[in-house]
């Protein structure tokens, strides 16, 4: 199978440049003084279907090319980019990004090096880019269909399909050659339910690193649709949520993205050495309970948030953030690294080629623990079961909200009625602290997530087991 995937990944050179030519422009780049130069082209192919109201609504195609010159001097960065692949708009590029710097140059590598990735972290039989159309649009029809028929409640439905490839060439002066093929396909489907002037909209998919096969093997589109109808369907008849304290469960999975959003961003190097993250004094301290321990890694086969080469041509690396509690490691791009004298981790992610690399998160989850999951639920008198979240803002100090799409109430161990549009409310420091049981169930949720962090999106995944939490404030009606 990993022969017949590196076979289908196959590196297509869309660039038509020489080393050499890369090479006169990385020591432009350099002509003013910069410390490291580095160029990122990319060409990409991105598709789309919508389908709403019984019909094929939309179809796109988008293709992209371009590169992007990066400078850095000390904590400076310079940045530009063009989607001119001439000699001329390429100097034009190199010496915008130059302006950085104002000193006599530095020097270029003579010689290039090719860096090859340990592995292929793509799981693809069938790249998605290279089947026919109806293809597509059948398994679009095909979760939109199993929505529509889970019950004469569902209204509306939606369900659309996104594929995406992309191929990159990273070069720098300090004479690295990096080349990676990265695809990517997700199948989503939306459902709106009604009943006696009540609405309610559900909303489940997924995909990742991998082929069109994976729709066929592992999730069919008859069950994203049918999921989606279900989730609508349950909020029908969602009580409103109790306020006050409660223990509360996460469920696996889904509820990953608390911890991406509450404590994930803020172990992101370039916040630590800004000193605007809570942890950037924590190195070495216990910031958390002794059941969690947190890992980003971007090295998974398949997941959504993976890669072989980061968008600095870093090979990436498993790397441990929380062992037991006690803090242990940061989210490295090439600048923080530097700065802060620590060896890279392959976090150095941008969206596109006009953008300039940040540290990010990749496939970010709390390790599996000891306990059964019925263990956990089954240890709560009266609580609150969080079966999916949908999102939430967190302040630099730690403080957090968080919308729960669906949860459920826990009366006597056991999951009772459904519960809507409860909010999660706290800290970071103090919800890893009141962390008691951590299950040994390990999963990662819908792999449709994508992250925000100055104005670029990159896709992730967030990964739990079903986790309790002592003490925690609920925000609801009642």
């Amino acid at each position: 199978m990993a022969e017949k995937a590196r076979k289908v990944l196959s590196y297509q050179d869309h660039f038509h440049l020489k080393v050499s030519d890369l090479r006169k422009a990385l020591k432009l780049a350099l002509s003013r003084g910069g410390d490291f130069a580095d160029i990122f082209l990319e060409y990409s192919i991105s598709r789309s279907i919508l389908m709403e109201e019984d019909i094929i609504k939309e179809s796109s195609e988008n293709i992209a090319i371009g590169l992007g010159v990066r400078v850095i001097k000390k904590d400076r960065t310079g940045y530009a980019y063009t989607n001119d692949l001439s000699e001329e708009k390429i100097k034009i590029a190199a010496q915008t990004a130059a302006v950085i710097a104002s000193s006599t140059g530095s020097g270029v590598a003579t010689h290039f090096k090719q860096l090859k990735p340990r592995k292929d972290i793509a799981l693809v039989r069938s790249l998605a880019t290279s089947s026919f159309l109806q293809k597509k649009i059948d398994l679009v029809q095909r979760a939109y269909h199993s929505a529509q028929r889970f019950d004469p409640v569902v209204k509306k439905v939606q369900a659309a399909y996104a594929e995406s490839i992309q191929q990159t060439w990273i070069i720098n002066s300090e004479g690295l050659s990096a080349r990676d093929t990265k695809p990517m396909v997700k199948l989503i489907a939306k459902a709106v339910t009604e009943k006696n002037g009540r609405r309610e909209i559900g909303f489940y998919g997924g995909g990742g690193r991998v082929g069109l096969e994976y729709f066929y093997q592992k999730l069919r589109p008859e069950e994203i649709g049918r999921e989606a109808a279900k989730e609508a369907y349950l909020l029908l008849d969602a009580v409103e949520p109790p306020a006050g304290e409660y223990p509360v469960i996460l469920a696996p999975g889904d509820s990953g993205v608390l911890i991406h959003e509450a404590v994930g961003h803020l172990l992101e190097a370039d916040f630590i050495r800004k000193k605007t993250s809570i942890f950037w004094n924590k190195l070495g301290k216990k910031v958390g309970s002794e059941q969690i321990t947190i890992y980003d890694d971007p090295t998974i086969p398949g997941l959504r948030g993976s890669y072989n080469l980061d968008d600095e041509g870093t090979l990436p690396t498993k790397t441990l953030l929380i062992e037991r509690g006690t803090v242990k490691g940061f989210l490295q791009d090439r600048l923080s690294a530097r700065l802060m004298k620590k060896p890279l981790t392959g976090h150095g992610r941008r969206q596109d080629f006009s953008s300039w690399p940040v540290p990010r998160m990749s496939n970010i989850y709390i390790d599996r623990g000891e306990y059964a999951p019925e263990e956990i639920i089954h240890s709560v008198n009266k609580g609150f079961y969080v079966s999916r979240l949908s999102g939430g803002q967190v302040e630099d100090s730690g403080k957090f909200t968080f919308s729960v799409t669906l949860g459920f109430m826990i009366e006597n161990g056991q999951l009772t009625r459904p519960v809507k549009q409860a909010t999660l409310i706290g800290t970071n420091l103090d919800i890893l602290q009141k962390v008691n049981m951590v299950g040994s169930d390990l999963e990662f949720g819908l792999q449709t997530g994508t992250c925000s962090k100055e104005g670029q999106d990159v896709p992730v995944s967030d990964g739990c087991p079903t986790m309790k939490i002592s003490r925690m404030t609920i925000g609801g009606l009642k």
